[in-house]
């Protein structure tokens, strides 16, 4: 179990749930337990901060049962279901943190609690204002008087705040992060799930931030719509190129930098952006092994059987000689980690390398990665909103084919080749189609 400690604002709830999405992407199985979803069910309508005054007896009471409810869940939870319970709460004082280690403790469960503590008014300001916004408590509530409830809220906690202490408390392990990573105490972290929440909170910076994303423009294979390869960008790529080069380089993004993968079309995609670029092997595109460079209808007359199998179970279908999604997953993970800290940058990588990447900022289920649809010569704009992302889709008008193909119907051996067609998207059989007259050289399935 993973238990938050610190007083309100101090972005608990946010990397909590941030928390939980990497570590459910890692493959761990992970749910958060947030003690004031619980203390709304018993007090329906929020009234003011005397709520959370030490002398209110009852109140106390009813928050005290909160916490305990939502323990309780959390433990049952992992009982049945996952493998990472974080309960995120104040736990403000060592009386509350001795309750869950001793609960824990019977139920042989280890339990790393993360105190988040901030004394940076612009961090504060801006945390406050996200909970005034995002807060259930204050929807109904004038904007000056949710400001004032609030600040006497976080004074009652301060009144009461007792920070994790080792000399007094000396059986807790724990994470102490001060104003959001500017500096990270650790004591006795061990183990590869917990090594994993501190490589992630070592990187996580919860402020607001503008990320983008873009497919290389539409390239030779993309053309002939045959798969991977490194091949250059079409004619009509390069007009792409043109155009997003000339899009971002009058928007001025501040600090701008470029991540391509090492293949040359997305290098060719970005070379005339007015930015630094890097380029990184972990945004290479999916290795289809044997498959490399095959049409999909060549790779359903030489490999029936493999094409079969990709589609009963794309996510974890792994190309011979080549790569699975999984495998994907697994390569960006430190790709993750550095995005999760960056802001202003944009990646131009590879159709499954960024529905993995975004699948990631979306929250989406493993299952769904392969199938979001990430067309060519569109910018991709992923903005955060304390633990939620918003995405926004651009596109700019330089004509492409379209590479999405659905998941057919039928996905078993032994159906025909019509059927294993049915979802293969259009594409032309020779690079000078556009030279061509009088017959189309579009292929397409019917």
């Amino acid at each position: 179990m993973v238990a938050f400690v610190g007083i309100p604002a101090r972005g608990k709830t946010v990397m909590a749930h941030k928390l939980a999405r990497y570590l459910n992407w890692t493959g761990e199985v992970a749910k958060v337990f947030t003690v004031s979803e619980y203390r709304r069910k018993l007090v329906e309508q929020y009234d003011s901060h005397d709520l959370f005054r030490a002398d209110n007896r009852e109140a106390m009471e009813i928050r005290k049962k909160s916490s305990v409810t939502a323990m309780e869940d959390a433990a049952l939870w992992l009982k049945e279901e996952g493998n990472v319970a974080v309960l995120d709460g104040t736990n403000a004082t060592k009386s509350q943190r001795e309750n869950v280690y001793d609960y824990c403790a019977k139920l042989c469960c280890k339990v790393l609690f993360i105190e988040s503590i901030c004394d940076d008014d612009d961090i504060l300001s801006r945390n406050i204002k996200e909970v005034l916004q995002n807060s259930p408590d204050y929807k109904d509530m004038a904007q000056e008087k949710a400001m004032d409830d609030f600040h006497h809220k976080i004074q009652h906690y301060l009144e009461q705040y007792e920070p994790i202490n080792p000399k007094q408390e000396p059986n807790l392990r724990y994470i102490k992060i001060m104003n959001e990573g500017e500096t990270i105490s650790v004591r006795r972290v061990a183990g590869q799930i917990e090594g994993r929440i501190l490589a992630f909170l070592s990187n996580f910076k919860p402020a607001p931030k503008t990320l983008y994303f873009s497919r290389h423009g539409e390239s030779e294979n993309n053309v002939l719509g045959r798969i991977g390869g490194d091949t250059n960008l079409s004619p009509r790529g390069r007009k792409y190129a043109q155009s997003l080069a000339r899009h971002m380089n009058e928007v001025k993004i501040e600090g701008l930098k470029v991540w391509t993968s090492e293949l040359c079309r997305t290098k060719q995609t970005a070379e005339g952006i007015n930015a630094p670029a890097e380029h990184i092997s972990a945004l290479n595109e999916l290795d289809a092994g044997v498959c490399e460079g095959l049409t999909y209808e060549g790779m359903q007359d030489k490999f029936p059987q493999e094409f079969a199998w990709r589609d009963q179970d794309k996510l974890r279908y792994r190309y011979p000689w080549g790569e699975s999604y999984v495998d994907i997953m697994a390569r960006l993970d430190p790709v993750l980690l550095e995005l999760e800290h960056e802001d202003n940058v944009l990646v131009v990588s590879h159709q499954a390398v960024l529905r993995c990447i975004l699948g990631y900022f979306l929250n989406k289920k493993p299952e769904e990665l392969p199938y979001i649809n990430v067309p060519l010569h569109t910018l991709i704009k992923i903005t955060t909103d304390g633990y939620n992302c918003h995405m926004e889709c651009t596109k700019l008008n330089v004509e492409c084919v379209d590479t999405y193909r659905k998941q057919p119907k039928n996905c078993s051996a032994d159906r025909t080749t019509d059927d294993a067609l049915l979802t293969v998207p259009s594409h032309f059989d020779s690079l000078n189609f556009w030279q061509l007259t009088g017959q189309s050289s579009l292929i397409t399935q019917h």
